[in-house]
Order: structure tokens, then sequence, then C-alpha cells
């Protein structure tokens, strides 16, 4: 299975950054036994493994080596490739760019490498199915893509609508081989100008097509923001400090965390 890391995004919400967005540092993680700071795309990466990815494509834009660089040809079990993405044209043209790589029996999983969400194995959640999207419930669904759905079948995608009418976005996907085929010729029929992914899965089920929305995410933070840098940190030390009382990362306190976490819109995991 792959897993697909679109990073060729200019981060322009975030910046000015010295490095690409995808390598800033949010909390740390444990490298033979010496703590370290985590690029935000490791918590992508990591949950794509658990979710059963053995390969990760990285799609970049010709400036980001250093993404790259950091990340060299493996990471834990998974293999590593890279597909550059000239022009940042939106999410569904660096999605499809991987098709350079993905095999034609591969099964694929995307997600956003500026995103980090809990719990780490819901990925696993997803069904074998032409399309399905993990779910998370959030405060301020007009930020996100919001997915309405009739039991598990997915009705319509609101790409950022002010007036959403479900509070669940989609915060990663996955697509079979057939389902990842069909998807790129409707896009490509279309002219290739679906920046969005919710506007070409609205007209995939237009068309007759399928997709199935799998309510088992709990918190999604989007780290593009300096709010959402901070809800991040706040959400980590919340969740370390769930699973291990003992230890807590370098915020100012947990009451202030927590603080932190309810003052943002795309916080919403009940950790309080």
């Amino acid at each position: 299975m792959w897993g697909v890391v679109p990073a060729a995004g200019r981060g322009s919400r975030i910046q000015p950054l010295a490095f690409s967005k995808e390598l800033l540092p949010v909390g740390s993680r444990s490298d033979k036994g010496t703590d370290r700071p985590c690029a935000v795309a490791e918590y992508l990466v990591e949950r794509l493994i658990l979710g059963g990815a053995d390969k990760i494509c990285f799609v970049i834009s010709p400036g980001k080596s250093d993404i790259l660089e950091y990340f060299g040809d493996c990471y834990g079990s998974a293999k590593l490739a890279y597909v550059v993405q000239p022009q940042a044209l939106g999410l569904c043209d660096a999605v499809f760019r991987a098709s350079t790589v993905v095999g034609a029996r591969d099964d694929v999983l995307v997600g956003l490498p500026d995103t980090v969400w809990f719990p780490k194995s819901a990925l696993g959640a997803l069904p074998d199915a032409a399309l399905s999207f993990l779910l998370f419930p959030v405060e301020h669904p007009e930020f996100f893509d919001a997915v309405v759905l009739e039991g598990e079948q997915v009705k319509e995608i609101q790409v950022k609508k002010p007036d959403a009418a479900s509070n669940w976005i989609w915060g990663a996907f996955r697509m079979s081989p057939s389902g990842f085929h069909d998807l790129r010729l409707l896009w490509e029929k279309r002219g290739c100008e679906d920046e969005y992914f919710g506007t070409l899965v609205n007209s995939y089920l237009a068309a007759g097509g399928s997709g199935i929305g799998i309510k088992a995410g709990e918190s999604y933070v989007d780290v593009g923001t300096i709010d959402g840098y901070r809800t991040a940190i706040a959400l980590l030390a919340a969740t370390s400090e769930r699973d291990n009382p003992r230890f807590r990362l370098p915020v100012a306190s947990t009451s202030d965390a927590k603080s932190d976490a309810k003052s943002t819109h795309a916080f919403d995991g009940g950790l309080t």
C-alpha cells in the first residue's frame, strides 16, 4: 500500500520560515533512546505506516529538497519515493502526480503533512472500498472540507462552506486501485481544473461513484497557522499526560495548554 504526502504547498499562512513548513518542529520523539525535535510531517508518515502503507511518496516542489534530505530513502519500515510537482496547483494535482510510482494494484492512503491528529491508528478503520474518508469532529467546519453523510455513505463534500451542514471533516482518505484510477481519469476528463479534492469527489458521486465516511477520528489540528501550531503543542501535551502522567511536553502548564486548545478553531478532541 502506498501513502501519499502532498508537500509542495508554499505554507504562506505560517511564513516566514527558513525551511519547508512540513519540517516545522512540533513536539519531540525518541530516536535510539535520544529525544529530538519531531518535524510535523513525521506525524502523518507514522500514521500512514500504522494504516498499512509500506511505501511513501512525497510530492514536493522543486525548492523543497530539504524534505528529501531530512527523510532520505526510508522511514521506519517504509520505503520512500519523491515526485516533483512543478507548481502548487492544488491537492488533486499533487495526489495524481503520485501515479508516477503508484502501481495498478496498490491501495493509496492520503493525508496532509501539516496536521496532527488522533488516534494514531485511525486509518486502520477505513474499509477496503473504492473511496473512504477518515472523519474528525471540529467546532468550525467552515475552515475545512465538511462531509455530509447518509449513514456511512458520503452524499456531499462542502468545501470551506460558511454554513456547513456537518461538523465532521475529512482528515485523510483511502482509495482502492480502481478508485484511484477512476478519480484520476475523471479529474483529467474535467480538464485537471479541480484544485480541491472535495469538488472532484462531488463530481465523482454525481457520476455514480460512491464514498464511505468513517467517524473514527477524535481530534484534529491544522498546524499551518500560529494558532494551529500552539494548539498542536497543547494537544500533544494533553495526550502525553493522559497516556503517561509522569511525562509532559515543555508547555507553560497543563491548564494553559488546555486553555490554548479551546481557543482555536481546529481542536475538538474532548481532552478537557
